[in-house]
């Protein structure tokens, strides 16, 4: 079974298994089956002039993208092979409505973003196994208005689906942009992780002298130290134009760095069916916490329930063998109450008016437990659990306590939203399917994934 076979079983098998799932607890399901349903994705991101554009045609091997040093162009553009016959582009509007293509739920950014997406499908060999995507240059102050979509929250869902994100900066501006310390800061590392990211100082054959670059190169090392708050600084790959770069300025080591780096996005493919399932992971553990938190509720809302149930169900039994003695012995009717006929071994003699007052004791005894509970006890319950809502969860774990903290708000929403009936809705049997599909399914898949590479490495 190769990739491919391997990756359209999974979607089949997820999407039987975890689709309602997702929508039970309202959390989005489509991310997950945008990730299976394409072919590896290359995300190229920098500010304006950081050489994206440059890359990807020498990638290509053709002059495809415009290149400059002024803003050459506000379009994310998706580059893919085509058909084997005539070039085309595809627009927006065509890209966000086609199900085959990953992109639909871009459609609710508006008709701002849709203007500024497109497609571009060429003869190219190294795009028949990868897509490639350059985005907008960075700014270093923008507001939503500026772009008219939300660029962040864009750049986000494009990095959720990348299996590489190449983030470039040049000499001249070496990780200085606004933008760039809020998409590596936040935006990356909560959407892809930092293992999918690459950087690249790009146009290193523009710096006059060694020296000049070795002060642009620490100036972006000291940048990159700030913008990630780590210590250790990630590799930083180095590219320029060959055809412009003057061999009497390089280091040796300049072209393996180049080489390397254009290697690196190459081989993106081969990890893709590895982060699905890192993604799958990741999404389906979210789900699960929420999905325990809604259990916990509702174990403990079923608790209540029937405790006031046994309490109301004995209330309602004694009311409707003693509640029309107490109304005679108050108001002096009815002439014969149901115990008396009981005794006396009359009851079949005497007309249904005698069981009148016992039934409806009876049943409104349960009415009004019903209606206690519904309106005093399960809202009250709620607002207690959602109090102290870190209790419904064991947090015996700093991943699970940094997953809670992420899916808290998305556990107490779905707790508000639960009524009384939902106790009988199934959420009980929905948590121990998530729980299975962790247990079982993510380790078959994963190896499966083992048994191949060790085959294919044979």
């Amino acid at each position: 079974m190769n990739e491919k076979d391997l990756q359209r079983q999974l979607q089949t098998r997820v999407r039987k298994k975890l689709e309602a799932l997702f929508t039970k607890y309202n959390m989005d399901y489509g991310g997950i089956d945008d990730s299976m349903k394409w072919k590896p994705l290359v995300l190229v991101i920098g500010n304006y002039s950081s050489g994206k554009s440059t890359l990807i045609n020498e990638l290509i091997g053709r002059n495809i993208q415009r290149t400059g040093q002024a803003p050459t162009d506000d379009s994310f553009t998706i580059l893919t092979a085509g058909d084997g016959k005539e070039e085309r582009e595809m627009p927006g509007s065509t890209l966000v409505n086609d199900s085959t293509l990953p992109f639909e739920h871009f459609k609710h950014y508006g008709e701002k973003l849709i203007s500024h997406i497109t497609m571009k499908m060429l003869n190219s060999p190294i795009l028949e196994d990868l897509a490639i995507i350059d985005s907008p240059g960075m700014l270093d102050a923008t507001s939503e208005n500026d772009r008219g979509y939300n660029y962040m929250e864009v750049l986000g869902d494009f990095a959720r689906m990348a299996d590489l994100i190449v983030l470039m900066f040049d000499p001249h501006k070496a990780g200085t942009i606004k933008e760039s310390y809020e998409a590596i800061r936040n935006t990356l590392p909560e959407k892809s992780g930092e293992h999918r990211l690459i950087f690249v100082m790009s146009r290193i054959d523009e710096c006059d002298h060694l020296t000049d670059f070795t002060r642009s190169y620490g100036t972006l090392c000291w940048n990159m130290s700030q913008m990630t708050g780590r210590k250790d600084i990630p590799h930083i790959y180095l590219t320029y134009a060959p055809h412009l770069a003057d061999s009497d300025k390089m280091a040796k080591d300049w072209p393996q760095e180049r080489e390397e780096l254009f290697d690196k996005i190459k081989g993106a493919a081969a990890f893709q069916i590895n982060h699905i399932l890192e993604d799958l992971d990741r999404q389906v553990n979210e789900v699960n916490i929420v999905a325990e938190a809604v259990t916990e509720f509702i174990r403990r809302a079923t608790r209540v329930f029937w405790k006031y149930f046994n309490v109301t169900m004995l209330v309602a039994v004694l009311l409707f063998f003693f509640g029309d003695v107490m109304i005679k012995a108050v108001l002096g009717f009815p002439e014969y109450t149901l115990l008396s006929s009981i005794r006396g071994g009359t009851v079949g003699s005497f007309p249904f008016t005698l069981i009148l007052f016992p039934f409806v004791f009876f049943f409104a005894t349960i009415t009004a437990g019903i209606i206690s509970y519904s309106r005093y006890a399960f809202p009250k319950l709620r607002r207690n659990s959602l109090a102290r809502s870190s209790e419904l969860v064991v947090l015996d774990t700093q991943y699970r306590e940094n997953l809670w903290q992420k899916m808290e708000s998305k556990a107490r929403e779905n707790i508000q939203k639960l009524t009384m009936k939902d106790l009988w809705s199934g959420y009980v049997r929905s948590s121990q399917r998530i729980k299975a599909f962790l247990n079982n399914d993510m380790k078959r898949f994963y190896d499966k994934i083992g048994s191949k590479r060790n085959s294919s490495s044979e």
